[in-house]
């Protein structure tokens, strides 16, 4: 039995993707209680789908975030900031990443710029979980796990997120694929199963992001084409950038989003069309709205 079809075959389905419902005009809304420090301090880990490569996403406002690698990057952590500082909350948003590299990378080399107090920590793993063995989850149990715990170690009130990412339509239509003749959907599912594994393994991994089930809920809802190959359709937003691989600003956008609402408890409608992030980079108003409003439908249906 291939990697794959265990994962399929010992995870939970995923809660089911309802139609967006008719809402009142959204007020700021928070699942935990508000901050009791300032500023709170959260570090991003992660690789390229973190800091926004191939996409105007990587060099945003750079100097509003701490690169800790020096490498400029503002990326979602920089959208993150952006978020909180349009909704009154402060956030000291520092970022530890590293392209094409696992949660093994930043544990065994990265670990002396990581280990040290944080209020809340969001880990990313390699898009596939194992580069030499797609949709194995086993390294990343052992080293978000070893993170977690590190991080803990140095507060034991440290908020540790796992966010699972995004199927790749490369992985999913080109011959060779590890997800190749699967629905589009299929990756993304398969990588938050086990996040939630993940997650159900360690005591000191506290929520999931699901940036990846946003990415489905989009696809499915009409907002965005679900298969580049054949061009995109009127009317819809590409997530991915030319390498339909990356995301493309809005499927960065979108990441943010759930990663503003999940983490900070914060209802990501309260942003709005006007909001400023989506206006420096080019977005569509309209379909910034729609992406707020799905993030907030995906973080509702999912725990």
């Amino acid at each position: 039995m291939t990697w794959l079809a265990l994962l399929a075959f010992v995870a939970a389905p995923l809660a089911a993707q309802n139609a967006a419902p008719q809402v009142a005009p959204p007020q700021v809304r928070r699942t935990q209680a508000p901050p009791t420090q300032s500023p709170r301090t959260i570090l991003f880990v992660g690789n390229s789908f973190t800091f926004g490569a191939n996409s105007p996403v990587m060099r945003f406002r750079p100097g509003s975030v701490v690169d800790l690698t020096g490498q400029g990057f503002g990326g979602v952590p920089a959208l993150f900031k952006a978020f909180t500082a349009q909704v009154g909350l402060d956030y000291s948003v520092y970022s530890e990443t590293q392209g094409g590299q696992t949660l093994r990378f930043h544990y065994e080399q990265r670990r002396a710029l990581i280990d040290r107090r944080w209020d809340a920590v969001v880990l990313q793993e390699y898009s596939t979980l194992d580069p030499q063995r797609p949709g194995n989850p086993e390294n990343y149990q052992r080293y978000a796990g070893a993170i977690a715990k590190m991080l803990t170690a140095r507060n034991p009130r440290v908020n540790v997120a796992l966010m699972p990412t995004w199927s790749r339509a490369d992985q999913t239509y080109k011959a060779g694929g590890a997800w190749a003749g699967r629905p589009i959907t299929a990756m993304a599912d398969d990588i938050a199963r086990a996040a939630a594994r993940v997650r159900a393994s360690s005591r000191d991994i506290a929520m999931i992001i699901p940036a990846g089930q946003a990415w489905n809920r989009a696809m499915q809802a009409g907002i965005a084409d679900p298969n580049p190959y054949d061009g995109v359709s009127y009317g819809q937003i590409n997530l991915w950038t030319w390498d339909q691989y990356h995301a493309s600003a809005y499927g960065y956008y979108l990441e943010a989003l759930v990663a503003f609402g999940r983490v900070t408890g914060t209802d990501p409608r309260v942003l709005g069309r006007e909001e400023r992030a989506a206006q420096d980079l080019g977005l569509n108003p309209d379909t910034v709205v729609r992406l707020q409003t799905l993030a907030w439908e995906t973080l509702r249906d999912t725990r």
